[in-house]
C-alpha cells in the first residue's frame, strides 16, 4: 500500500471519552474483556480462549470491534489506567458503555485520561503507529503517523 493510500486511512470518529494518545496499534480479531482477560498489574492478555493470549495492551492503541463485558471490566480497566498498564487509547467500531465507564472513572478518580473513540477501523493493522487527536469541533481524529 502506498503512503498516499495509507494517509487516506485517516478518519474522524466520535469520542466516548475525549483525549489525545499515540502508540502502536494492537488490532484484535475478537472482543476482549478486561475482567479475566487482562492482567491489570502487567497489561498482559491472560484470557486463555483469546487469540491474542500473551500479548500486551500497555501503551498500545487497542483496536477492536467492541468490548466484551462483564461489568467488572470497568474496574479492571480503571485499575490498569491507574497503574500505567492500560492501552494509551482504545478505538472501537461500536460504542461500549462498560469500557467508557472504566475510562471515565479513571479520569475522575486519578486524573488520568485514556481516550476512547468509535470509528471505522478498516485498514488499521497491528503495528501501525496511530495518533488520536481532537479537531476544532471536538471530534476525534484518528491518523497513521
Amino acid at each position: 500500500m502506498s503512503e498516499q493510500d495509507r494517509r487516506a486511512l485517516d478518519r474522524t470518529g466520535i469520542f466516548q471519552l475525549a483525549g489525545r494518545a499515540q502508540g502502536s496499534a494492537l488490532v484484535l480479531s475478537q472482543a476482549l474483556s478486561f475482567w479475566g482477560g487482562v492482567d491489570a498489574e502487567t497489561g498482559d492478555i491472560i484470557d486463555h480462549s483469546h487469540p491474542a493470549l500473551g500479548g500486551n495492551v500497555a501503551d498500545r492503541i487497542l483496536v477492536m470491534a467492541s468490548g466484551r463485558g462483564s461489568s467488572s471490566t470497568s474496574s479492571v480497566l480503571a485499575e490498569a489506567i491507574r497503574k500505567g498498564t492500560a492501552p494509551a487509547g482504545i478505538i472501537l467500531e461500536r460504542p461500549d458503555p462498560i469500557l467508557a465507564v472504566g475510562a471515565i472513572v479513571a479520569e475522575f478518580l486519578y486524573d488520568i485520561r485514556m481516550p476512547l473513540v468509535v470509528c471505522d477501523t478498516s485498514g488499521i493493522v497491528s503495528g501501525d503507529r496511530i495518533a488520536i487527536d481532537i479537531d476544532e469541533d471536538g471530534q476525534a481524529i484518528v491518523s497513521l503517523t
